[in-house]
């Protein structure tokens, strides 16, 4: 399918099904909001990185307007939905402040493997607890795609953006897996200097060397 839609690029990337608040306060994107909650539609957040819009971004809808300020700024819910993908941005619409872009929706599949995600799912965990973070998803194990820990196993934002770029569960699983096994030894490796630098200055009982 494609089809017309308003856009609000952001350097950020979203995910299918997160949530996301945001603060509107650009009269351009203030517009752009009035008229979604008006017309009951959703718009576009693609993602921005080094200052250029990206092809790929993610349809969102407007879940609650929580707050309106006295010069109509707002605190918005949204909540994302589908991956698209940009064929041509339309910077100049009739009437309108803001931009829109003609999109098309490539397939995704979300059927993974469930070893697969219960390996990345330990290395998260593990590497949380070398953090020292607590971390409850609001699912079960078994329901959890790569979108919902996407943002919480500390990808940069262009890996946050090569993840929304695979069309298959399967490589998102084996991406997040492939980047827990980079920081893991990681940060093992800091754990340990750590050690190292608190019993600097100790005194040390080291047995001698023996030749």
């Amino acid at each position: 399918m494609t089809n017309f839609i308003p856009i609000f690029p952001l350097g950020l990337v979203v995910y299918p099904g997160e949530n996301l608040n945001l603060h509107i306060f650009e009269p351009r994107y203030k517009q752009l909001i009035r008229e979604c909650v008006e017309q009951q539609k959703p718009f576009g957040i693609p993602a921005v990185l080094d200052n250029q819009v990206k092809e790929m971004g993610t349809l969102v809808n407007v879940v609650e307007i929580v707050k309106v300020y006295d010069n109509d700024e707002m605190d918005i819910k949204t909540r994302g939905a589908d991956v698209f993908r940009i064929l041509e941005v339309i910077r100049e619409i009739p009437e309108k402040m803001y931009s829109g872009a003609i999109v098309n929706y490539p397939p995704n599949n979300i059927h993974g493997s469930s070893q697969l995600m219960k390996t990345v799912l330990d290395g998260l965990r593990a590497l949380h607890q070398n953090l020292g973070v607590d971390k409850k998803f609001p699912k079960p194990d078994h329901e959890l795609l790569s979108y919902d820990i996407a943002h919480h196993i500390g990808l940069s934002l262009q890996d946050e953006y090569r993840l929304l770029e695979f069309t298959q569960e399967l490589h998102r699983q084996e991406f997040l897996k492939r980047h827990i096994q980079k920081v893991l030894p990681v940060m093992k490796e800091m754990e340990e200097l750590k050690e190292k630098i608190k019993l600097n200055g100790h005194f040390k009982s080291l047995p001698g060397f023996t030749n």
